[in-house]
């Protein structure tokens, strides 16, 4: 059974950060706490196995790709081929946030990692803990911590013992903040287009990004 180890989002302890960070650069799978929900998380690097390992931990179809979680608001237009500024507009409001955006990926970002469109979509969490790992790390692949089809684990107490025991390192933070999955806006085109409402309100998107 996979390790777990007690932590806190806002201000983790040198030893979590140290213990997650060479799990995932020996190619690891974690289950971390974000501002939403749980997650699967590995590092997005070329080649990297724990890729393919979420899949099958979650029994989540293979032809699907995973979003990235990258550490600031900053990195957007390193990983994003364009961005238009209404995009722009949402980061500065929602990112640090639950705001996952679906853009054209740059040559930074492996192949492996993108939707046969070129896509990415990429999320910068309001969690001290996932931020600093993608630091230390890079970019962060990661999906929902459950069974495919099954509730999104919202508190370290609520993953499936199965997920705990396929993943290498357990992060527990306690309950999620908002435990409510991140609004998914794809910025490839004109306007924004909801593609999923989570956290934040349609609305709201639509107002900030002035459409």
């Amino acid at each position: 059974m996979g390790s777990v180890m007690r932590v806190s989002q806002d201000s983790p302890t040198q030893a979590a950060l140290d213990a997650a960070a060479m799990a995932l650069e020996a190619g690891g799978v974690i289950v971390s706490p974000t501002d939403s929900v749980y997650g699967l998380v590995c590092a997005a690097t070329p080649g990297n196995p724990a890729h393919q390992r979420i899949f099958k931990i979650k029994n989540r179809p293979a032809t699907q790709t995973l979003p990235l979680f990258v550490a600031d608001p900053k990195d957007l237009p390193r990983f994003a081929a364009s961005v238009p500024s209404w995009a722009c507009a949402l980061v500065d409001v929602y990112w640090p946030g639950a705001l996952t955006l679906v853009v054209t990926a740059s040559e930074a970002l492996p192949a492996e990692y993108l939707a046969p469109t070129g896509t990415v979509a990429l999320r910068c969490p309001n969690s001290m803990l996932v931020r600093e790992l993608a630091r230390r790390v890079g970019p962060l692949a990661q999906t929902s911590a459950n069974i495919h089809g099954e509730p999104s684990a919202t508190s370290g107490a609520s993953v499936e013992p199965q997920i705990i025991e396929a993943a290498d390192l357990t992060l527990d933070g306690g309950p999620a903040p908002l435990a409510v999955a991140s609004t998914i806006v794809d910025c490839t085109g004109a306007s924004p287009r909801v593609l999923r409402e989570g956290a934040i309100a349609e609305r709201d998107v639509l107002r900030v990004a002035g459409a």
